[in-house]
């Protein structure tokens, strides 16, 4: 048996964090311990009562199923308590009399920064404009309504939804309407934010007793702009928290801009109300660029730079990275670091032979079935064992069928193999879901988006 209670803590926390996205495992296990542990009970330290609450009610069952996979025993009972914890002793937190007064909510300002001030007190990047956003196909109508909202904030398109995979040029453009209104409008008061710093922020005003100030900072915003709202996912008390300051900023006629990397319908455990409201006013997406719109950005970037590519290497480098954006840049960036380097001029047989370890990372064999049932599951937050078990429920038929079609299209495996995996499924339900889907993928846009995003998570 484990006798060290921290290294038990961190085999249980590595056992949560494969079936937990991301965002939920940073979010909700962060500053957590096991304060006692005597075999058959388990204390766990938690830094606040939102926290307490939290894993009580929604990941109980799935930390006394890690702590018997870990212990190889039933635990009779598991508690979670408030405290904190310093040079490995555990100290009650909440109800210590001696305790200093909490500090303010941390990087919350009173008011947001008017158009002079400092970008980043309003979250803005400094090169994420209009003017370096480039535009294709793929995310005209997204780039449109942006340019409409930037405008005339609070009147067109409000809430603007926009929402796509990663690395597609979502924050470049949320965070370019945030630059282009604080340079037309005068004291115009304009927030960034992320759905995970606004859970945190509230999580610390609980914490500190500041849940009024953290309103009246969300609520008294122009023009809010909030990234990844699908990280809001079965969090009832965010959800509660961001309807009502939607609900203040809406009703006065103050801007809201979101951004997600699926659309409204397609993001689980968000309550009606909120997917209701996320569609009054325009919804736009973003896909992956086509060869054209990846040369564009190429070119764009080498101008940045004042670097020059033959057209070749640019057409070359534009047909081999196509996730997204990001690793668009990236190859580029690597592609000028390696001539600067040996001071030598670019020429094709170099680039191909700098950029085949990328090339190789996305050739098709690397990824499992696993991996692909655990994004994809991760993605629509359902259990792995959903997937991969008997239920006939509604919400799992797409899932399923996504796995069995990326399955076969990223690893080549035979249907029979694929149905195995997939909870010993007959082959001829696998021919029929990678049948089904790939012919959706001609006439469901939200389906392609939703694929392209699982993607990406596969290869980023």
């Amino acid at each position: 048996m484990i006798t060290d209670k921290n290294q038990l803590w961190q085999l249980i926390l590595g056992e949560l964090e494969l079936i937990l996205s991301k965002a939920n495992f940073n979010t909700w296990f962060k500053d957590t311990f096991i304060s006692e542990w005597d075999g058959n009970k388990m204390i766990i330290g938690v830094p606040n009562t939102f926290t307490q609450s939290w894993l009580k009610n929604k990941y109980h069952e799935a930390i006394k199923k890690a702590v018997k996979n870990i212990t190889k025993q039933e635990i009779v009972e598991i508690l979670y308590k408030v405290e904190s914890i310093k040079n490995n002793v555990s100290v009650l937190s909440k109800t210590n009399q001696d305790i200093k007064p909490q500090p303010d909510i941390p990087n919350i300002k009173t008011n947001p920064a008017p158009k002079n001030s400092s970008l980043l007190s309003c979250g803005l990047n400094e090169k994420y404009r209009f003017e370096n956003f480039i535009v294709g196909k793929n995310n005209e109508l997204a780039h449109a309504a942006a340019k409409a909202v930037a405008r005339n904030p609070g009147h067109v398109y409000n809430p603007l939804f926009i929402y796509g995979g990663v690395g597609l040029g979502k924050t470049h453009l949320i965070q370019a309407v945030g630059h282009y209104v604080l340079k037309e409008r005068k004291n115009f008061r304009v927030l960034y934010t992320t759905c995970e710093k606004f859970t945190n922020d509230f999580v610390q005003a609980i914490k500190n007793g500041q849940t009024k100030k953290f309103q009246d900072f969300y609520r008294n915003i122009d023009l809010l702009l909030i990234d990844d709202i699908q990280f809001m996912a079965g969090k009832e008390q965010i959800q509660e928290q961001f309807f009502h300051t939607f609900n203040e900023l809406h009703q006065n006629n103050k801007q809201i801009i979101i951004s997600s990397d699926r659309s409204p319908a397609s993001i689980p455990t968000i309550e009606e109300r909120l997917k209701s409201r996320f569609n009054w006013g325009m919804i736009a997406d973003i896909s992956s660029p086509d060869l054209e719109t990846r040369m564009a950005i190429l070119e764009a970037k080498l101008n940045e730079k004042n670097i020059s590519l033959s057209r070749e290497i640019i057409n070359y480098i534009a047909s081999v990275i196509k996730n997204n954006i990001r690793e668009l840049e990236g190859a580029l960036n690597r592609i000028i670091a390696h001539f600067e380097l040996t001071k030598s001029l670019p020429d094709i047989d170099t680039v191909k032979n700098i950029l085949s370890s990328i090339t190789t990372n996305i050739k098709k064999g690397i990824i499992s079935p696993k991996q692909i049932i655990k994004e994809v599951a991760e993605f629509y937050d359902i259990d792995i064992n959903d997937i991969t078990g008997n239920s006939r429920r509604k919400e799992l038929v797409i899932p399923r069928q996504i796995v069995m079609y990326l399955i076969r299209e990223e690893t080549n495996a035979s249907f029979p193999s694929i149905g195995e995996v997939v909870g010993g499924r007959d082959h001829t339900t696998v021919m029929h879901a990678c049948k089904k889907i790939k012919q959706d993928l001609n006439t469901n846009e939200k389906l392609k988006v939703e694929i392209d995003a699982i993607r990406q998570r596969l290869y980023h």
